[in-house]
């Protein structure tokens, strides 16, 4: 009698604690449930990890510490990073295009590839747009229509190399797709976002170094000696720059102004062979034409970077401008708008180039 009642005993036990073990368990899912919504919902800037604390003045629509995937899949919806991922993302596309539209030129397959893109382009809408935009676009418009292959023989003229000209556009790739990946996946853990800021800030590096490659390659095509000097001083400097940056220290919201001083001055070193460039070239009628774009490339870099510095215009109005309007969004824009301008001057010496060879100077 006393073992029966001690085995009922046990067994009132054991089921009383399964089911308030089941009820535990009941109260505890919704609660693990609500706190995986949570990571996945926009936050407030006070809300954010120190790590992800970089601009106070954007007070809302933060993505703080989600999973990949779903980092991945706001690449479709509305947060404060979105405008920042997209600018750089069509930004990439479009040098993306011009790069084929190039390569098609020289390598029949990509021709015929570009050709079934772009031959329900009719030919006079190109012509109105590059006459109503103006030069640069009829330079770009001209590579829209299906290239025609010449054979060696049938050109006039000893055709440069294109790898400089490949190497500045695989540089500005380069740094606006590294830079979108920083934006989307940014907000995913501490060691993910540092890694991809590093990748961020080398892609500015490889973009400004690579920049240089076109106009200093063929300007001083014959005069390979100052061509040594000036692209191996300014790759220097794109080492110098790039592994100073790795420090970790120099990832945070403090130390804005010095990143930018430092890209700037990278930027800003290039004044030296321009000058150099346009006084061995005075008298070319193309001068003023490259001037002009590359004017207009430091004058679109340096206005971003005002911006990205100043963080403006969210520092006059904070929350007003979370989603669209703020500093660094404007900062892709004038990015973007700044090596469309150089792709432009470009081009110019990169023709200039094939129909002189080095029988003068440009």
């Amino acid at each position: 009698m006393e073992s029966n009642h001690h085995k009922n005993k046990q067994n009132t036990v054991m089921k009383a604690e399964e089911e308030q073990g089941l009820t535990m368990e009941e109260k505890e899912k919704p609660e693990n449930e609500g706190k995986a919504k949570k990571q996945w919902k926009l936050v407030s800037y006070d809300e954010l990890p120190g790590y992800m604390k970089e601009n106070e003045f954007i007070k809302n629509y933060y993505r703080a510490e989600w999973p990949l995937k779903n980092a991945l899949f706001s690449f479709f919806s509305w947060h404060n990073e979105t405008l920042n991922i997209w600018t750089h993302v069509l930004g990439f596309i479009v040098f993306l295009g011009l790069t084929l539209l190039h390569v098609s030129h020289h390598v029949p397959e990509v021709a015929q590839f570009v050709g079934h893109i772009t031959w329900t382009i009719p030919v006079s809408t190109v012509e109105n747009v590059s006459s109503n935009l103006g030069n640069f676009f009829g330079e770009a418009a001209s590579y829209i229509k299906p290239p025609v292959i010449v054979s060696a023989s049938e050109k006039s003229a000893p055709v440069a190399v294109r790898w400089p000209f490949f190497v500045f556009l695989g540089g500005a790739m380069f740094c606006l797709l590294s830079s979108s990946a920083c934006h989307l996946f940014c907000c995913h853990s501490r060691r993910l976002n540092l890694f991809l800021l590093r990748v961020d800030y080398a892609g500015i590096a490889i973009m400004i170094v690579t920049s240089f490659f076109p106009p200093i390659y063929y300007i001083f095509q014959c005069d390979p000696h100052w061509q040594l000097i000036y692209l191996v001083s300014i790759s220097a400097m794109g080492f110098v720059t790039v592994f100073t940056l790795l420090s970790p220290q120099f990832s945070a919201g403090e130390f804005r102004a010095y990143r930018a001083t430092l890209f700037a001055g990278m930027g800003l070193s290039g004044i030296i062979p321009a000058l150099h460039a346009a006084v061995v070239n005075w008298g070319e009628p193309r001068r003023n034409v490259t001037l002009a774009y590359e004017a207009t490339m430091a004058t679109a870099y340096l206005t971003g970077t005002a911006f990205y510095v100043a963080r403006v215009p969210e520092r006059w109005k904070p929350g007003r401008f979370d989603l669209a309007g703020h500093s660094h969004q404007i900062f892709h824009v004038f990015v973007i708008a700044g090596a469309l301008a150089h792709y432009g001057a470009a081009v110019i010496f990169l023709r200039w180039r094939d129909e002189v060879g080095c029988a003068a100077a440009l």
